[in-house]
């Protein structure tokens, strides 16, 4: 039996949040610069999560994964638009590439089916939300207290959804799985993955441009290729291939030219 996503969202928080807490309470007493904006970055990672992992059942992971890592081309639209600054002509074929490779790879139609595999573009959205606001609004914030406070939103979201659980069949809102020693290994493995990725996103977008270090979330993408092939033998095909690689091109133009490269051009 799969977990439902309501229980998932519990139980791999539950397991971080201890964790988290005993890192969060080393340099004092736990504090945010702004609850509120806290709070508002923890929604959108889980409204996200919410969205991507609904586009999975319809869609093979490699392809709601090139979908998803649009998410760099936001990135640099809306950290254009916080800092009113427009985009260079380089970001701006950055962007217009991608969303042709996103038509190629999700080729939407009028059909509810295909239009719900625009998930990934909305959860891409809200990711680069959520990046723009820690950059912008949360950069004096510990990152163990921000990935703790996503961590206690996943639970609060995880009971909400709960309220409507035991469907059968449903992937958000099935009925709760008996925990067993296999489960729960699952949920640990998870509990790990999150708390490298909640924490390293958070230092990652504290430190350095959105710009920049949205460009290397693009390695997910080679790992999404893998992955669906090995564990769920899904490969994409001609064209839905051709759509990854505009999208991997597009990420890698919107790159911010260094200083050195800037030099030789003004040359």
């Amino acid at each position: 039996m799969s977990l439902p996503l309501w229980q998932m969202f519990i139980l791999r928080s539950s397991i971080v949040v201890p964790v988290l807490l005993w890192f969060a309470r080393r340099k004092g007493p736990i504090a945010v610069t702004n609850i509120g904006w806290a709070t508002l970055r923890s929604t959108l990672l889980v409204l996200m999560w919410l969205s991507y992992y609904s586009a999975l059942p319809l869609m093979p992971l490699s392809l709601a994964a090139a979908a998803y890592y649009t998410g760099p081309l936001f990135i640099v639209a809306l950290a254009a638009a916080v800092s009113r600054i427009w985009p260079s002509g380089r970001a701006i074929l950055a962007i217009a590439a991608g969303f042709v490779g996103v038509l190629l790879v999700i080729r939407p139609d009028t059909s509810g089916v295909a239009l719900g595999t625009l998930l990934p573009v909305a959860a891409a959205f809200l990711y680069a939300c959520a990046m723009v606001l820690t950059s912008a609004k949360c950069r004096e914030d510990d990152p163990f207290v921000l990935a703790l406070a996503l961590n206690i939103t996943f639970i609060v979201s995880g009971a909400m959804l709960g309220l409507f659980s035991g469907q059968d069949g449903s992937f958000i809102f099935g009925p709760w799985q008996a925990i067993d020693l296999q489960l729960l290994t699952t949920v640990a493995a998870l509990a790990v993955l999150i708390l490298i990725g909640s924490v390293g996103a958070a230092i990652a977008y504290q430190k350095g441009p959105p710009n920049t270090v949205a460009a290397f979330d693009y390695s997910y993408l080679v790992f999404s290729l893998v992955w669906g092939g090995l564990f769920f033998a899904e490969f994409p095909n001609m064209i839905g291939l051709v759509g990854v690689l505009i999208i991997a091109a597009a990420g890698l133009l919107a790159l911010p030219v260094s200083r050195q490269e800037k030099v030789k051009v003004n040359e």
